[in-house]
């Protein structure tokens, strides 16, 4: 079994799992935060849907630089329908750039610079866990408490929630 072989199951788990939690975004609320120092909802939002696509810049690119900024002419997304709809597009692309890559491809060196400095370089697959599904998972997270704090049912994620059984 290949690396992108063994990572497909546990990407499209995940992937699942974190459209079932955007599902649940509450409309009209984006500008919501929990404190002075968290992301507001809609931020958070966008950046879950925006995370997989990370996953295809990791495969398909050598590094990126951090401090590039959006593209001009950038939306972010106001609703859920379209939080959902960037997610959909994003995780479709970054799983379509996994399928078929070789281990030499995805042992190859990956590097992250913040206005020119190197943050880190490791392996292709390496990023691809820690830099790109951990941070899913760990904003993943962050979305069940506001959906929490908003009264909003939060879904089963690896086990039973306290408004949904497996």
């Amino acid at each position: 079994m290949t690396i992108a072989e063994s990572l497909l199951p546990e990407f499209d788990r995940e992937m699942g799992l974190t459209r079932r939690v955007l599902e649940r975004v509450p409309d009209g609320v984006f500008a919501w935060k929990p404190h002075e120092k968290s992301m507001t909802l809609g931020r958070l939002a966008e950046h879950l849907a925006e995370l997989p696509s990370w996953l295809r810049v990791s495969i398909v690119e050598s590094g990126i630089e951090m401090s590039a900024g959006r593209p001009e002419g950038y939306q972010s997304p106001a609703t859920r329908a379209a939080v959902v709809e960037l997610f959909d597009r994003n995780a479709a692309d970054a799983r379509a750039a996994l399928l078929g890559r070789t281990d030499a491809e995805l042992m190859a060196p990956w590097t992250l610079k913040a206005q020119g400095k190197e943050v880190f370089t490791m392996p292709k697959a390496v990023v691809i866990r820690g830099f790109v599904m951990n941070h899913i998972i760990h904003h993943r997270g962050q979305m069940s408490v506001y959906l929490r704090l908003h009264n909003v049912p939060v879904p089963s994620i690896y086990g039973p929630s306290a408004d949904e059984a497996m």
